[in-house]
């Protein structure tokens, strides 16, 4: 077969896996002709490749097969050359060291001479006489042959200080390649049948696992009460597929690759027939679970095999941390499908990607969006004051559920989060902590007492303090909750809101406050609950089922905290 060349010209990437668009040239003959793609990674998903040829009239696909290639040793030129790179700076660096032993024998041996004449020349002196110039020429030779070692070590160390940062690089690039290398790879064969030769072009796709995306934003803002700021979007990405993506254009996508798309339909509502009860489930691609298996095994056996423990520890860091992202991602997109909605996003520029797993953070969206900015206090959560932004998706795409990253005047502030919001739907996020606002939210204990009986008595009053510490009027929203029982043996009454305000249905408390520079306002909340002793005992124990009902939760909470304030 005629090898094609190709290069690597499309890729989505998917919740946990890739699908890959390899496009080469090829020149077509009269009659059948067999092409091969070569040296792919050996766990392609089998039953996902697809082949198309362009022009139409170059010919037509007559048949297209996939085999796999076991080889004895990588079978990759630029692993190879790394590998003679390597071995020849070694052997430049032992040369080095050779010549160094070789100096260090001629220094001892200077040095012996040296000890034998010292010693030789108090006898002389006493049965002889001692002839200076001999013993001169003796001390000159010791000093200039030390002093010559002396140099030449110092050349030898300037040698080897210059070409160890060389061999630090080819090994790191050797180390790479052996990382991405492989015992097997997949070949694709293709027969074409041409009506005249003709120069034609082959697109190649295929899925494979290794590959992963989670959505991040950033909100960046100008003011510290911005009315508009920008909103940016990237996918980070990491992958371990075994190729490099240099240059080609990246997409991500948040459906499954495997489910079928369908029209809505309704079955017949048949009661009490069995027999016309049953289901056809579906389940996921045999060959790409083959796929995965594959990829899982001869990946982590040849990285153990081949590369230093160093390397192997850092691959299998990288390799775990994908894994986690790909269990995130799959949930953040699975919330998406059970809401019917699948997206797509375009990477911006062509990235480089290496097959090493390391996060590679993509540009998949940008838009300046209006913004209105509020204050609002929860002082029973927290004693700080949020700055909220609320923003309407103007944008052309939506808004995936991820972290955000907030920036003001370019400094980074911290992260949010944000859940999925579609095109057109407003959504609010935290900005900053509105500093120039101080709460306090206290037990009035003159007005708070516990009593016990049959049944118990709470009766519990707050006090909440809104201050405003700067110079400029201030407008915020202040929220509190009164108990709201669903409980017949539970009873809530003499409820106290001052200012006077309506409670909603889920005994919300909610006050527009607006306070001039230096200000302070006082809001109070009070109300008394009744219940029997045991049935907090019984929300206690439930607690700790994972059963429980989440407001039998929250209310035995509640009663804890509030007898231990009392108490």
């Amino acid at each position: 077969p005629v090898e094609v060349v190709s290069k690597i010209k499309e890729v989505t990437v998917y919740a946990d896996r890739a699908r890959v668009t390899r496009v080469g040239s090829c020149q077509t003959i009269k009659g059948e002709h067999l092409f091969v793609f070569r040296e792919l990674p050996g766990w392609v998903d089998e039953e996902s490749v697809r082949l198309a040829l362009e022009p139409a009239a170059a010919g037509r696909i007559v048949d297209v097969r996939v085999e796999r290639e076991y080889l004895a040793t990588a079978d990759d030129d630029a692993l190879r050359k790394a590998q003679a790179a390597v071995q020849d700076i070694s052997d430049q660096i032992n040369a080095l060291d050779d010549e160094k032993r070789l100096l260090d024998a001629e220094a001892r041996q200077i040095e012996n001479i040296k000890v034998f004449s010292t010693d030789k020349l108090p006898k002389d002196a006493a049965l002889a006489d001692v002839k200076i110039e001999e013993y001169a020429k003796v001390v000159n030779f010791v000093g200039e042959r030390l002093r010559s070692i002396v140099t030449q070590r110092r050349a030898l160390e300037i040698k080897r200080r210059e070409i160890r940062p060389e061999q630090e690089v080819l090994q790191k690039q050797l180390n790479d390649l052996r990382s991405r290398a492989s015992l097997q790879q997949t070949l694709v064969l293709v027969t074409l049948e041409s009506p005249a030769p003709a120069a034609a072009t082959l697109a190649l796709t295929y899925m494979l696992p290794g590959a992963t995306w989670t959505p991040v934003h950033e909100v960046r803002a100008e003011a510290r009460e911005p009315t508009s700021l920008q909103l940016l979007s990237y996918a980070m990405l990491t992958q371990t597929t075994g190729e490099d993506w240099q240059g080609a254009n990246v997409s991500f996508a948040t459906q499954s690759a495997t489910k079928t798309m369908s029209i809505p339909q309704l079955e017949a509502m048949l009661l009490g027939n069995v027999r016309t009860a049953a289901m056809v489930a579906g389940g996921s691609s045999s060959s790409f679970s083959r796929a995965q298996q594959m990829f899982e095994g001869q990946q982590a056996a040849w990285n153990n095999y081949q590369n230093p423990d160093e390397l192997v520890r850092d691959l299998n860091s990288n390799r775990a941390k994908q894994k986690r992202q790909e269990a995130q991602a799959s949930q953040i997109f699975q919330k998406l499908l059970a809401r019917g909605t699948s997206a797509h996003f375009a990477g911006g520029g062509k990235p480089i990607v290496r097959s090493d797993g390391k996060p590679v953070r993509v540009p998949i969206g940008q838009t300046q969006l209006e913004a209105k900015t509020v204050i609002s206090a929860v002082p029973e959560v927290s004693l700080n004051a949020a700055r909220i932004v609320h923003l309407t998706n103007t944008g052309s795409q939506p808004l995936l559920p991820g972290k955000v990253a907030l920036y003001q005047g370019g400094a980074f502030l911290g992260m949010t989060e944000t859940e999925f919001v579609a095109e057109g739907e407003s959504f609010s996020i935290f900005l900053n902590n509105a500093d120039e606002i101080k709460l306090s939210r206290v037990l009035d204990r003159r007005k708070s007492t516990m009593k016990r009986g049959r049944r118990t008595q709470v009766q519990a009053a707050f006090v909440i303090t809104v201050e405003n510490l700067s110079d400029r009027p201030l407008t915020l929203g202040l929220s509190d909750r009164i108990p709201v029982s669903q409980n017949k043996e539970i009873e809530v009454y003499k409820v106290r809101i001052d200012p006077g305000t309506e409670p909603d249905s889920k005994g919300m408390v909610n006050w527009d406050v607006t306070l001039n520079g230096g200000e302070k306002k006082i809001y109070k909340v009070g109300y008394t609950i009744e219940y029997p002793p045991e049935i907090l005992v019984q929300m206690r124990k439930a607690r700790q089922s994972k059963n429980a009902p989440a407001q039998a939760l929250d209310l035995s909470v509640q009663m804890d905290n509030l007898e231990m304030l009392l108490k």
